[in-house]
């Protein structure tokens, strides 16, 4: 139990750190004067209601939380409660009709901005699914099929975004537009490779690098024909998001509260308290989750093979892995690399290994009580030949929850009120469970 409590404090410690409570208020800024302005606060994304609440607590100190007026949304059963600000709930990751309603309330918000008043746009990871307002042409249900066809082939989310922002009319900065002229502020934590402030939430603050033509070309690459209103949009353009030199965002500003790699140094100091010498693999891997976790089984295996030394050594990895559907399970790509990661191991001795997303639901079906990942021990695949499990058949399926839940290594936090994107660590020369 010691080693299974250990590494579930590196995930703790990740996610404690990029918690709303923790990480956002140093960045807050000061309220307009009295009467200069007004402060309007809109958030949206898995991480609102602990950012709302992290900056009601904030402006309530310095005796501002009168003047604050604003909007919020997350997923469903994610809301906590909240002082001033309005909170509702939509669809993620797929939208729903409350997902199209949030976002024109949010464009409401912004669009009643002034000069003189400060927009505070808090931002995190689920944002683009929950602000979805469909440009003219394009309804809910065709939006809805082009990013189901889009998740199921195992897009990048920098794919998936290109697309959504082209069909949006919040995106791609057409928040921002509707601000203008009053100052936008965006404080976002961010759950994307990279960081890049265009792809987080589908950057309804910031200027958009890639274009209409890039949009088709994803849907191309994945050989999905769009519905005829999403193809007619996707050749509007007047659908064509504003550029990064747009004079209306010259006055605009952007900070990162929390990214993944702030995370993964948080969980590596927390390592090496616990006696591990630190690997870092990286804080933006992508691709499929069953080829990356062969990558980190041979490393592993051969970090074993030769001697770890006097120290036992921790391999930390985030990023977002992906998963090509095929098969009828239920799953994530944290669990699927989990159980890719058991089947390449092989029950070899001394490894032990946790793979979960930061938001506490690893894929599944949306509902808060979906697994957040899973843990691969030395005797994961002994255990599960014990109760006729075959582990190759289940990845066929893409059923690595079912295996995990079978075996009772499935981790269950619940809604963290954060998202870095995944997280994994491999611990070599730890003994097992």
């Amino acid at each position: 139990m010691w080693l299974r409590e250990q590494m579930l404090s590196l995930l703790d410690t990740a996610i404690r750190s990029a918690h709303p409570e923790n990480c956002l208020p140093r960045h807050l800024p000061a309220p307009p004067r009295a009467g200069a302005g007004r402060l309007i606060v809109l958030a949206t994304g898995k991480a609102a209601p602990a950012m709302v609440r992290a900056s009601e607590r904030h402006y309530r100190n310095l005796g501002a939380i009168e003047r604050m007026e604003g909007f919020a949304t997350t997923r469903h059963g994610w809301a906590l409660a909240t002082e001033r600000i309005e909170l509702v709930e939509a669809g993620h990751p797929i939208p729903d009709l409350a997902s199209v309603r949030a976002g024109e309330r949010a464009l409401e918000f912004a669009n009643e901005a002034r000069a003189g008043d400060l927009v505070l746009l808090l931002l995190s990871g689920g944002a683009s699914a929950l602000w979805s307002v469909p440009v003219r042409g394009v309804d809910l249900a065709a939006k809805q099929a082009v990013t189901r066809a889009l998740l199921a082939t195992g897009a990048r989310i920098d794919e998936i975004n290109t697309v959504r922002k082209h069909l949006s009319r919040i995106k791609g900065g057409r928040l921002a537009r509707a601000v203008a002229p009053a100052r936008l502020m965006t404080l976002a934590i961010s759950d994307v490779p990279g960081d890049d402030p265009a792809a987080i939430g589908s950057g309804p603050g910031v200027g958009d690098p890639t274009s209409l033509a890039d949009a088709r070309c994803v849907l191309a690459r994945y050989a999905i024909t769009p519905p005829p209103g999403v193809a007619a949009a996707l050749a509007d353009a007047a659908n064509e998001t504003p550029a990064a030199d747009a004079p209306f965002l010259a006055d605009n500003s952007y900070d990162l509260v929390a990214t993944p790699a702030m995370s993964l140094e948080a969980a590596a100091r927390r390592a090496r308290d616990l006696g591990y010498r630190v690997r870092m693999l990286g804080d933006a891997l992508e691709g499929e989750a069953r080829v990356l976790a062969r990558e980190h089984a041979q490393l592993a295996r051969e970090i074993a093979r030769t001697g770890t030394g006097a120290e036992p050594v921790a391999l930390l990895s985030g990023g977002e892995a992906t998963v090509t559907l095929k098969g009828r399970g239920r799953g994530g790509p944290n669990q699927e690399y989990a159980l890719a990661l058991a089947l390449a191991l092989d029950g070899a001795s001394g490894i032990t290994a946790l793979a979960a997303d930061t938001d506490g639901t690893d894929g599944g079906s949306g509902a808060v009580d979906d697994p957040a990942g899973a843990m691969v021990w030395p005797d994961t695949l002994a255990r599960a030949r014990e109760l006729g499990l075959n582990g190759v058949n289940f990845l066929e399926d893409n059923d690595s929850g079912g295996f995990f839940g079978a075996l009772g290594d499935l981790i269950v936090s619940g809604p963290t009120q954060t998202n870095v994107n995944d997280f994994r660590a491999i611990l070599i020369g730890s003994g097992s469970h």
